[in-house]
């Protein structure tokens, strides 16, 4: 075995252990972050009046009127977790869900982006992170999209 060899062992031996846990990681963060998107369109639609004074007030969406963004918002926060937790067209809804991460903090950007609200931005980074690798590695072997799709995996 050559001095190289020998050097990377540990990185092959670790390849071996933790490749087969993608499946079980890719499950994981779909879940996750699908749980934090599904709550906050769960608490819009069901208290819209609350939704509409945020959206008028508070949030600051470019482009559109405050009643499509609420309509766009809480469609976006249920629809695309939903494609992931099943796990199909898993891609779309993670790039789905990355656009609506991505509104919400150009949305609320003047609290996110302030002093003292680190953690808050730092959550939509984590979401917008695990989203960017379900869209570049797939949802994994635990999904309606490998069950229906086998050959391309």
């Amino acid at each position: 075995m050559s001095t190289i060899a020998k050097l990377l062992a540990p990185n092959a031996f670790a390849a071996r252990l933790f490749t087969p846990l993608h499946s079980l990681f890719a499950l994981g963060a779909r879940l996750y972050v699908s749980s934090v998107f599904l709550k906050s369109g769960y608490i819009k639609v069901t208290n819209w009046q609350s939704t509409m004074y945020l959206f008028e007030n508070e949030y600051q969406v470019p482009v559109l009127s405050p009643h499509v963004a609420a309509v766009a918002g809480s469609f976006g926060e249920l629809f695309f977790p939903t494609l992931l937790v099943l796990g199909l067209a898993s891609r779309l809804g993670a790039i789905g869900l990355s656009f609506v991460n991505a509104m919400a903090v150009i949305s609320y950007r003047q609290v996110l982006l302030a002093q003292g609200y680190e953690a808050a931005l730092g959550d939509h980074v984590l979401w917008g992170t695990l989203g960017l690798f379900l869209i570049i590695y797939g949802p994994g072997k635990l999904s309606l999209d490998y069950l229906l799709n086998r050959s391309h995996y």
